[in-house]
């Protein structure tokens, strides 16, 4: 049986994140990937210029086509630029059988530039995070999403880690990379108290874009090839690590360049 995973996001012109990260990621860790387009964005490894929203009937048309004639084994969902997207997409979760659900709630690209509208986030939190088995915030989109201040310690990430339980969804992965210190560390935690602190050490690179999107889409991929959850993170985040490590052995553009998504399968 082949393992499919979809992922529900936006499209990254550069290549770098996105849709194309998702693909990417999907291909490199052994399972077929297929796609629902969630937004256009022109954008490279210095920014985002542009942004063109997909109609939602057309999101959901996609979503109907795909789970309609796919087996899939999970679902990864990242940029969702608006509210009657985002209701889109919740109504084609509940109508197909779409395997583990991993949203990384992307609100802003490794640029700056905002990707989520400000008037979505309450639709983002009351109608699609209870739909997830996982949700994948970095420390300033859990701020963001809890209307508090930025994590600057563990004992404040595990705070809000709880406190992102709380709005539903059955476990949540909060991403430390835009902390500070030796290490890069992630906290994972579920509704049944387990908490499991992950840590490697942090990477001096300006090559980090896409990190976010890979990091959730190797989660599906580990989900869609029948790992449990945990193992499925703990995979992900060395693949990511791993991704990060070799980013600098490509050269694509002037600004924040991509991980090596084939790190482990490129000579070079």
């Amino acid at each position: 049986m082949t393992a499919i995973a979809v992922t529900i996001a936006g499209s990254d012109s550069g290549g770098g994140a996105g849709i194309q990260a998702d693909l990417k990621t999907f291909s490199a860790n052994g399972v077929y990937g297929a796609s629902v387009l969630t937004a256009l964005t022109a954008q490279n490894t210095r920014g985002v210029s542009a942004i063109q929203d997909v109609p939602p009937e057309f999101v959901r048309a996609q979503m109907d086509a795909v789970y309609s004639d796919l087996k899939v084994n999970a679902t990864k969902i990242g940029m969702l630029s608006g509210s009657a997207i985002i209701e889109a997409v919740a109504a084609g979760l509940r109508a197909h059988a779409t395997g583990p659900v991993v949203l990384d709630p992307v609100m802003v690209a490794a640029s700056g530039d905002p990707l989520l509208a400000e008037s979505a986030v309450a639709s983002l939190l009351s109608v699609l995070v209870p739909l997830a088995d996982v949700i994948t915030p970095n420390l300033h989109e859990a701020a963001c999403m809890l209307e508090a201040p930025v994590a600057g310690s563990e004992t404040e990430m595990l705070s809000q880690a709880e406190q992102l339980l709380r709005l539903g969804a059955r476990s949540v992965l909060l991403k430390g990379g835009h902390g500070t210190g030796e290490d890069s560390t992630d906290l994972f935690l579920d509704t049944g108290g387990n908490a499991i602190w992950l840590r490697e050490k942090r990477i001096a690179t300006q090559n980090t874009h896409g990190t976010g999107c890979t990091l959730s889409s190797a989660i599906a991929a580990g989900l869609a090839t029948g790992n449990k959850l945990e193992d499925a993170i703990f995979g992900a985040k060395r693949y990511v690590h791993g991704a990060i490590a070799a980013a600098d052995r490509l050269d694509i553009g002037a600004g924040h360049g991509p991980v090596h998504h084939f790190h482990q399968i490129w000579s070079k």
